[in-house]
């Protein structure tokens, strides 16, 4: 594709923010929503578990917001996508909806993105209305250099990256950022790198991304094709349909969700907190939670954990639904439901009648 062709390309193009558990997509999506010319953007969330909570918290109009839960869209949802940018390309070219500019799907903290470019690229109907308009991979400066040699997905997300930008730059030293720097230049050596403090992004991310790896689709399919050895490993049972609907594994890893019904008391939720941290913390990638504290029942606190370190609890001026229960999501290694749930019991003072599943959640 020639320059001129780059320029005269009118398809919507389709970004995609992907990055590791708890690397800061939310805070970084919330904060490229405010820019103006992302106006016209879509935003898709896939989020991991019976139980979505990111979604709750990106300040998008409904009309723009898409959210695909309940799977992983490198896998078990990817129809749902295709369905998904077809119903906005009909909506915009209708009127139902503004002119749409972009489309920017966030993934699960462990999504494969290959899957997803290749289905943008295979899908016939799609390509004539859309095209790929870069990935930009999320790397937490705190967790990053461990996850990324721990978690095959993380090396993943990195290597097929168009952007890489580097989150939580303020929390380390000048020392432990340019080991990870480096760490990152040698796995994507051609990939330009964006630091971000506090979620924060210095220029516009999207209008940086290279116009021809974003349009280059036979460029990127050899990436791809070098990236991922022509197959797509999603780790066992990722792609198993009969494996229970909150469990969706990917190298050992599970996610499983809590809905409370009644209030918690907060001095025990907290102690509770910290018990999990200190002893599970390792095995504990991700944990999100949106808690109905007895004591303020109108401001609810939100909730952000990853392994060992708790962030502070953020309290929402309201509640972004009618529902007002606590609901508790985990993306563990080799840590059992029925453990924490024992400890919500013993430790935060929950009474487990008031403990329900998802599934039986009405």
């Amino acid at each position: 594709m020639s320059a001129a062709d780059l320029s005269r390309d009118t398809r919507i193009p389709v970004t995609i923010l992907t990055g590791f558990l708890g690397s800061g997509k939310t805070t970084v999506l919330n904060r490229l929503l405010r820019q103006p010319s992302l106006a016209g953007a879509a935003v898709i969330v896939n989020e991991f578990g019976a139980v979505g909570l990111d979604h709750l918290l990106i300040q998008a109009s409904e009309e723009q917001f898409t959210l695909l839960d309940n799977g992983c869209v490198c896998c078990t949802v990817r129809g749902d996508l295709v369905a998904t940018l077809k119903d906005l390309d009909r909506k915009s070219r209708a009127g139902e909806t503004p002119p749409l500019s972009r489309v920017i799907i966030e993934t699960t903290g462990l999504a494969d993105p290959a899957p997803i470019l290749h289905t943008l690229m295979a899908e016939t109907e799609l390509m004539t209305r859309f095209r790929i308009g870069g990935v930009v991979t999320t790397v937490d400066a705190v967790n990053g250099a461990p996850t990324l040699g721990r978690h095959p997905e993380a090396a993943k997300q990195v290597a097929v990256a168009d952007r890489l930008l580097i989150t939580k730059s303020d929390l380390v030293s000048r020392e432990t950022l340019g080991e990870l720097l480096r760490q990152l230049e040698h796995l994507a050596p051609t990939v330009g790198q964006t630091i971000a403090r506090n979620g924060e992004v210095d220029l516009d991310l999207m209008a940086s991304l290279p116009a021809d790896a974003a349009l280059d689709v036979a460029r990127i399919a050899m990436r791809l094709e070098a990236v991922a050895h022509g197959h797509h490993h999603c780790g066992p049972n990722c792609c198993d349909h009969a494996h229970h609907h909150d469990t969706h594994g990917h190298h050992g890893i599970q996610s499983f969700s809590f809905v409370i019904d009644k209030p918690v008391e907060w001095s025990a939720f907290a102690r509770w907190l910290d018990y999990v941290a200190a002893l599970k913390g390792e095995d504990l990638l991700r944990f999100k939670g949106l808690v109905h504290v007895a004591d303020e029942p109108e401001l609810p606190l939100v909730l952000h954990g990853v392994q060992h370190v708790f962030h502070p609890p953020v309290r929402l001026d309201r509640w972004p639904s009618a529902d007002r229960r606590t609901r508790l999501v985990f993306i563990v290694r080799d840590i059992e439901r029925e453990t924490i749930a024992r400890t919500l019991v013993k430790f935060a003072a929950i009474d487990a009648a008031s403990i329900a599943s998802p599934a039986l959640a009405a």
